[in-house]
């Protein structure tokens, strides 16, 4: 018997080591890909995983904290943006005042191209098509070739 529990103890201590290990591991990356997803409020280009700033280093401890409470990252993320805003996301979500600034510049794009088109397009169309040709008169081609006559000598 005692050389039973012996076996079993040197075999399941190690592997629950390992398992703890594993546990840490995956609970890291969890933290990381939350970290990854906000925007430090101190150096506003970096992600709270790349920034060293203290504020930052304090919402990692959080952020593993309420991991370990058994939170969703959505639900870590839902806390961070209801202190902070939209900005302290990365990628803001596109619902409300964000889909316009999604959407916006392509709208404003398509419609200057429109616009270019039809201006350019009455740029080349002939100007017969706009102002018909309408036969002169008699008396009007007299004037005209009068004039012409004046000029030419």
């Amino acid at each position: 018997m005692n050389r039973i529990i012996k076996v079993l103890s040197v075999v399941l201590i190690p592997a629950s080591l390992w398992a703890a290990q594993i546990r840490e591991e995956a609970l890291q990356a969890q933290v990381k890909a939350v970290a990854k997803s906000l925007r430090c409020a101190v150096c506003q280009s970096e992600s709270v995983w790349e920034s060293n700033a203290e504020l930052a280093l304090q919402m990692r401890q959080i952020i593993l904290e309420r991991l370990l409470r058994g939170e969703s990252p959505d639900q870590i993320r839902a806390y961070f943006q209801g202190r902070y805003g939209d900005f302290i996301l990365l990628k803001p979500s596109m619902g409300g005042l964000n889909l316009l600034l999604w959407v916006g510049p392509s709208v404003l794009l398509v419609v200057g191209g429109l616009l270019l088109y039809r201006t350019l397009r009455r740029w080349t169309v002939p100007s017969v098509a706009t102002h018909p040709q309408v036969p002169l008169s008699e008396e009007d081609r007299k004037r005209v070739e009068e004039a012409l006559k004046s000029f030419q000598g």
